[in-house]
């Protein structure tokens, strides 16, 4: 199939929405792909999968899926749908059957540095806005970072709990891209979770907001899974 051709669907993670994704949705469309972002709501595992699959829906041709962080989780679930032809991981949880964000969150590294995650409130997490940046976004232009802290979206703890069903990674091709400089997800975790997928790995510098800071390293990605 023509590599112009192939539309790519984008579902962002926790704490943010998909406008998240404009620098990669605009080095896409500018090589001709056809991209849907998909403003999936995070309160529930099973909710973002409908918001997804729902999207999915809408492809004409086969899709390459792509998630960030919790978005990982999600496309794990969504992408056994019939028109998602690969998968890509962006410093992504890449759950198996019966896992959680919750339980991978719980296998990570003791050491070095946490996220600033602020007791739960009404069922649904917050970062320190006083340490978003230095955690999420450490190389996204201050202004944009102060923005994303303040523009933070609810992450529910149900979306955290959700355990994946049948994850699509196991019967779909998958890419993984590594961001070296992660300080939500450490980045030994996320090779571990890559090595496990049997996914073809990429590593570029980036923090945990790498679909932000490098968005035609993603791209590129992207591009590769979609040839």
């Amino acid at each position: 199939m023509n590599m112009s051709t192939r539309s790519v669907v984008l579902v962002h993670g926790g704490f943010v929405d998909g406008a998240g994704w404009k620098g990669v949705y605009d080095a896409l469309t500018a090589d001709g792909f056809s991209v849907s972002v998909v403003q999936n709501p995070t309160f529930s595992l099973a909710g973002d999968d409908v918001a997804t699959r729902q999207i999915l829906d809408r492809q004409t041709e086969p899709a390459v899926l792509v998630g960030h962080s919790y978005g990982g989780a999600v496309i794990s679930e969504a992408g056994t749908h019939p028109n998602v032809a690969a998968l890509v991981y962006v410093a992504a949880f890449g759950p198996d059957a019966g896992e959680s964000v919750n339980t991978l969150i719980a296998g990570f590294p003791a050491e070095g540095p946490q996220p600033p995650i602020l007791p739960p409130d009404g069922g649904f997490l917050f970062l320190d806005r006083e340490k978003f940046a230095a955690a999420f976004a450490a190389d996204v232009p201050a202004a944009d970072a102060a923005f994303m802290a303040d523009a933070q979206v609810p992450w529910g703890l149900e979306a955290l709990g959700g355990a994946v069903t049948e994850p699509a990674w196991r019967t779909k091709p998958s890419w993984y891209l590594i961001a070296a400089d992660d300080h939500m997800i450490p980045p030994s975790a996320q090779a571990s979770m890559a090595e496990r997928m049997g996914a073809t790995v990429v590593e570029s510098p980036g923090s945990h907001a790498v679909y932000v800071s490098q968005p035609g390293a993603v791209a590129e990605v992207i591009k590769r899974a979609a040839g």
